[in-house]
């Protein structure tokens, strides 16, 4: 006969194999849903997780036909040569520099315009608007660069109206002047993306409870009372979440739109640490000192990911985890 000692021994033993029976049948029951999400972890694990393998070359002299695994150590070599390197600081400043005036122009545009948008109660010209601010999401990249390259050149259309405005005397080429340079990428970036970053704060105005604006119209609040008290804190929320993606990409600033914008007398404002990275890597076929200067770059993104997510949490209620 079983003693309630040798029963109590008996039951830790049971309790794993039915925390496994409960989280199979789990599975069994969302089994569509499980089915449904294996394309996406197999795409994440074969093209984002697998070639972070490759990154080791980052601490090696790499030579492709010895492979990655053969090539020579070179410890952390790269990483001094980057940091002692005559442009690091100017990397450095310009990567920062356009990409916090993007943060601070582009990013709080979008919401303005969503909001703006929102006030419209017109349907066919909300919708025209909308139409209008989407469509240069979806040209091709290299096709605006090639408006903006027209449009700044010496006989195109901006030197002609600042001409005929008596607002300079001749025509300017703008991007040869290193000053213009971030104007422009930011200005020309502002248009492509205004419109289509506003698209997920309108879903998010979409959200808002209506009975609240009818509150708030009891209440006395103006249309801009409403605006501060109901709509903006409404999407508070998804405003900190993508303010948290955008600053853990602080450090990445798009190579291909500068590459096919700059020119070597641009360098002093327009080179930043993605174009270098393509010069050393794919053009000098440098692999390890671009994968050392690029993983430098990821962590810093990372870092700043995981600092603005901590400070949201503990000042607001919204963070990634």
């Amino acid at each position: 006969m079983a003693t309630p000692a040798n029963t109590a021994a008996s039951q830790p033993a049971k309790q794993p194999k039915q925390r496994r029976s409960g989280a199979f049948k789990r599975i069994m029951a969302n089994k569509y849903l499980y089915i449904m999400l294996a394309p996406v972890i197999a795409y994440f694990i074969i093209f984002e997780y697998k070639p972070m393998y490759g990154a080791i070359i980052a601490f090696k002299n790499f030579n492709p036909y010895q492979g990655i695994w053969d090539s020579p150590w070179a410890g952390l070599k790269h990483f001094y040569h980057f940091f002692d390197s005559y442009y690091f600081w100017r990397l450095l400043k310009n990567t920062l520099l356009i990409s916090m005036l993007s943060l601070v122009i582009i990013f709080p545009a979008s919401i303005i315009f969503a909001l703006l948008l929102n006030e419209v109660r017109s349907k066919y010209y909300k919708t025209f608007v909308q139409t209008m601010s989407y469509l240069p999401h979806f040209v091709s990249l290299i096709v605006i660069c090639g408006m903006v390259i027209d449009f700044t050149s010496p006989n195109g259309i901006i030197n002609r109206m600042i001409v005929s405005l008596g607002i300079a005397s001749e025509p300017i080429n703008f991007l040869i002047l290193p000053e213009w340079f971030r104007s422009i990428y930011i200005g020309s970036g502002l248009w492509q993306s205004i419109g289509w970053n506003s698209i997920i704060y309108l879903a998010a105005l979409a959200g808002i409870n209506p009975s609240l604006y009818e509150a708030a119209v009891v209440d006395g609040a103006s249309r801009w009372k409403q605006m501060l008290n109901v709509t903006i804190p409404g999407i508070l929320p998804t405003i900190l979440i993508l303010l948290i993606l955008n600053i853990g990409s602080l450090m990445s600033v798009g190579w291909d739109k500068i590459i096919l914008l700059y020119n070597s007398a641009t360098y002093e404002t327009a080179d930043v640490i993605s174009t270098f990275v393509y010069r050393r890597g794919i053009m000098e076929a440098d692999y390890s000192f671009s994968a050392a200067v690029g993983l430098f770059n990821s962590v810093i993104n990372f870092t700043l990911l995981i600092l603005a997510n901590r400070v949201s949490r503990k000042t607001t209620e919204s963070s990634l985890w």
